[in-house]
């Protein structure tokens, strides 16, 4: 089965950095779109950036310029390379995968998550 193992969350102060890592196993890596969600006290998860199997990349409106994506398909690993980070990016950070099926959908999977707080 898929298992998504996050690290790198914790405490920094506003303008800092983290680098979120995400260790896929139990799926073809290199076929699925991998991602980051977050998911603040009393508000809905919401996308923060997504890469699909080409690399191509996405991002939410409020972290471009801040936020970058990125995967290695050898080592199954994708990273969410965070800077000048805000009070406001404080969230619960969750990587997902979304692997094809056979019938032409996708599957979604979930890590664990990992708390990203961010001190002004």
């Amino acid at each position: 089965h898929v298992q998504l193992v996050e690290s790198g969350g914790g405490l920094v102060q506003a303008g800092g950095s983290l680098r979120l890592s995400c260790a896929a196993s139990g799926t073809i890596f290199d076929r699925n779109a991998m991602g980051w969600y977050r998911q603040a006290p009393g508000k809905q998860r919401e996308l923060v950036s997504v890469i699909d199997s080409d690399g191509r990349t996405n991002y939410a409106d409020s972290v471009k310029g801040r936020f970058i994506i990125s995967r290695d398909n050898a080592i199954n690993t994708v990273w969410l390379q965070m800077n000048s980070l805000k009070p406001e990016d404080t969230a619960v950070y969750y990587c997902y995968a979304g692997e094809p099926d056979r019938g032409g959908g996708t599957l979604d999977f979930w890590g664990q998550g990992t708390q990203v707080t961010v001190s002004s």
